[in-house]
């Protein structure tokens, strides 16, 4: 993203609060930038539509640098998805309203696809941010779940008023222990003998899907080269 766009945005963030993600703040921040219209209107063609969605590709390069530069060799892997989840959460606290504000815009069914790539993407920078080097039907799977997961916990955290948010980490640590106890109830289908002849159609099906060649041919910041399989 270039220093015009940054610049962009970082103005529109001040008039968010009180005219949305709309076009108002789009020719406010043009004006307080001192930037020329037909530029800004090149980088942005959408106006506000997509100031919302450079500000929310901000919030995933952010987190992007902050799971790089964490150490999470420790954790489990539910304890680093939490960590990501809440870290991409906390990078935006002071601009919660601008959050409210983008997530009413992604509602409404013209910029509903918007919204749902926008989650996609920041799921696909947490995966990728832990490592993850499924290259089959898991690399969609995984980012599917966490979608849901975030979305849940996005909503929840925009109308969570307690104390550091308590509730809303409350609600992550929830959600993240359904996904698990769903991923242990899959394994143990997988696992059962009396089964296997009903899943060799449909394994094999699945076996045929792969990840995106960008993931498996990439070397991309963060993944774990050369160390076999990360944990599932």
């Amino acid at each position: 993203m270039t220093d015009l766009s940054d610049n962009l945005i970082e103005a529109a963030l001040d008039h968010v609060p009180f005219d949305g993600w709309s076009e108002g703040t789009f020719k406010a921040a043009i004006n307080d930038t001192g930037v020329d219209e037909a530029t800004a209107r090149a980088l942005f063609p959408r106006g506000a539509v997509d100031l919302a969605l450079g500000f929310h590709r901000q919030g995933d390069a952010a987190l992007g640098a902050a799971l790089a530069a964490a150490d999470l060799s420790q954790m489990r892997i539910r304890d680093r998805i939490a960590f990501a989840l809440r870290t991409r959460l906390e990078l935006v606290e002071d601009h919660k309203e601008a959050v409210r504000r983008g997530s009413t815009l992604f509602a409404l069914p013209l910029y509903a696809a918007d919204g749902a790539r926008a989650i996609w993407n920041t799921c696909d920078a947490i995966w990728d941010g832990l490592g993850d080097a499924s290259e089959d039907v898991n690399w969609y799977t995984k980012r599917a779940t966490l979608s849901g997961v975030y979305g849940a916990t996005l909503l929840y955290w925009l109308g969570d008023q307690s104390e550091g948010h308590i509730a809303t980490w409350a609600f992550l640590d929830r959600r993240i222990e359904n996904v698990m106890q769903f991923e242990t109830f899959k394994k143990q289908i997988n696992d059962n003998k009396l089964l296997q002849p009903f899943l060799v159609a449909p394994n094999w099906v699945l076996s045929r899907v792969k990840a995106p060649a960008r993931m498996r041919d990439m070397d991309l910041p963060g993944r774990w080269r050369g160390h076999g399989k990360t944990e599932t």
